[in-house]
Parts: C-alpha cells; structure tokens; sequence
C-alpha cells in the first residue's frame, strides 16, 4: 500500500488549488518558448496543472509525474474536457525516475506542490537538470496543511486527531512524519539550481465542515484506516467545526511560500 492509496476521489474533490497570484508568478516563466512545457512532479490529482490551465498557451504540453497510477488516471479525467489544443502526459514513476522519451525533451518550468518532502530532493533536482531548457525554472512550493495552520478551529481539529492517535503527527502506511532534515533552500543551493527567490503569497481559504471532512480523509495524518472508530472520529470532528463555523464557514488564513529557483546566469 502506498502513501495515498484508494484517496484519489477525495484527494481530487477537496485538494485546495493554488492561489491566483501563484498562477500568475508560475505562468509568467512560460511566455517566451513557442510551445512551452511543464513538468509537475508529484502531481496527484493534477492540483498545478488544473490551476494554470486557463492561463497557459494553447500550444503548452504538460507531463505529470505521481507514483499513483489512479491519482494520476484522475488527473487525466479531470483535465480532459478543459485541455483544448494543449495536452497532458501521465507518467507514473517516482520523480527522480522520470525519463523523457524525446531526444530533444526541455521542460520550460519544473513544478512540485505540497510533494518535495516525500522525495529523494537531491536526486529529484539532478533529474531536473538533465530534462529541462537552460533559462527553466524550478518551483518547489506549499502552503503546509491543516496539521500546520494556526486558525483556532484548525488547532481544534489538530487536538482532536490527537486524542485518538496520540501527539504525533501520523506519515506513512505506519511511524510518524519527521520534518526534512535540512530546508529546501539548501537542496537548492547544492544544485544546478542555485539562483533562489522566495515568494511568500498570502491567501484566505473558506472551508465547510463538510470540505474539511473531505480533506482529511486525502491525508496522511487523519485517513479513515488510522481510526479504530473512524465513524465515531468524524462525528466529533463534524460538531467541533460546526461550533467554531461563522455562518456555515470557517476561514484559513496562511502564506503560500514559492521557492523559484533558476541555473545561476539565467537573464530574468
């Protein structure tokens, strides 16, 4: 079983999407190439390449990389009836495994959203060097997740998951998750990849208790195997959001952080 086995349907429906100003940034490192490429590592559900498809060049090619074989299967459903003359390539391997089959293949801009710290980083970027243009750009990007955020009803919730699982924060098909062991600044700076700007992107994000719910149950931390009463979990949960809900919503209020990392030289 992996990571995130069987949780493609919620993983597509209750994923957030990046911000708008996020799309912007990211799209505006594809204006120059005739018919630009995008690389999107750990791609899921296809969270990145949905979010840039209304600003992307009908001549864009995407090629999607997730060991998930059915993330990836969603990702292609939930594209299709928007990619117009674009395309989008599923490729089902581990990130730093991805091997174009064009001779000449050169990805205009690498993405990975809420992914990098699953991945074996440094072989990840040195793979990135062999398949990309040489004015790409590398975009390693998050907003952390709702383990992470400090909204009152976010902390809540955490204390909540911790009550049935215990103080730590639950990774894997078994054991706990354990931050990277060095920033992904430094992953950076030891690559081809050195030329680093970080982008910090406020947002506000409206959930239901019912979008949560959902959310949760695409993650590793609150995925409904981990519960003994996983029923029972969700009651809780349903009333707890429903108390700190203001009309029905509850608000996210965080800092969606790009990492745009580019080969040093590279005209801006």
């Amino acid at each position: 079983m992996s990571l995130f086995d069987s949780v493609d349907y919620y993983y597509a429906r209750y994923r957030p999407r990046l911000p708008d100003q996020v799309v912007e940034l990211l799209a505006s490192e594809l204006t120059g190439p005739a018919t630009p490429r995008l690389l999107d590592l750990g791609a899921g559900t296809g969270q990145v390449a949905l979010s840039m498809l209304p600003v992307l060049p009908p001549t864009t090619r995407m090629d999607l990389v997730d060991q998930d074989e059915g993330m990836l299967r969603t990702a292609l459903d939930e594209l299709r009836t928007h990619l117009g003359e674009r395309t989008a390539t599923a490729h089902a391997v581990p990130a730093e495994k991805f091997a174009p089959d064009q001779p000449d293949y050169q990805a205009d801009l690498v993405t990975c959203c809420r992914a990098f710290q699953w991945m074996d980083r440094p072989a990840v970027l040195a793979m990135a060097d062999r398949v990309t243009a040489p004015h790409a750009a590398v975009a390693i990007m998050g907003d952390g997740s709702l383990w992470t955020h400090q909204a009152e009803w976010a902390m809540a919730l955490k204390a909540l998951i911790q009550s049935h699982l215990g103080e730590d924060r639950r990774a894997g098909t078994s054991g706990t998750y354990r931050e990277p062991g060095r920033r992904y600044e430094d992953d950076l700076s030891d690559s081809p990849f050195s030329n680093i700007e970080e982008h910090r992107i406020p947002f506000t994000r409206a959930w239901t208790p019912r979008t949560v719910l959902g959310y949760l149950r695409s993650t590793s931390f609150a995925r409904p195997d981990l519960f003994t009463d996983h029923t029972g979990f969700e009651e809780q949960a349903h009333a707890l959001l429903l108390a700190h809900a203001c009309d029905g919503s509850l608000n996210e209020d965080g800092v969606f952080t790009v990492l745009l990392a580019h080969r040093p030289g590279v005209a801006r």
